[in-house]
């Protein structure tokens, strides 16, 4: 999985439009996170295959940014089960540099060290 960065102006309809381009596409949108910053917005989608959605993002006019591995990990969905996850990657000594959920319950995360990121999750 990846996450695409897509840069935004801050107005109504500018997230609708980015999902629709991708829809139109039949490209599925597997988490998303985004943020207003004054005029302007990022987005953060999680893809199968970036190169796909960035092409159907800029044929729709958007402005699409890097996109990056991430390491995506099913959730069970109680008290602490987040906590769980994280402890074991700050107890590690990874920083993370994103996360968000998924559909699906699930944890979206990122590093600059992917590999000890990897480790710290999976063991």
């Amino acid at each position: 999985m990846r996450d695409l960065t897509v840069n935004l102006q801050n107005k109504p309809g500018t997230v609708a439009q980015a999902a629709e381009a991708l829809g139109n596409a039949g490209i599925n949108i597997e988490g998303v996170f985004g943020m207003a910053m004054g005029d302007r917005g990022e987005l953060h989608l999680l893809v199968a295959d970036a190169a796909v959605a960035r092409s159907a993002l800029q044929a729709a006019g958007a402005d699409c940014g890097a996109d990056r591995d991430v390491e995506v990990v099913s959730l069970v969905d109680e008290p602490g089960e987040l906590g769980r996850h994280l402890r074991r990657i700050a107890d590690a000594g990874v920083n993370l540099d994103m996360a968000y959920t998924a559909t699906n319950t699930r944890l979206v995360v990122a590093a600059a060290d992917m590999d000890a990121l990897r480790r710290a999750m999976h063991g």
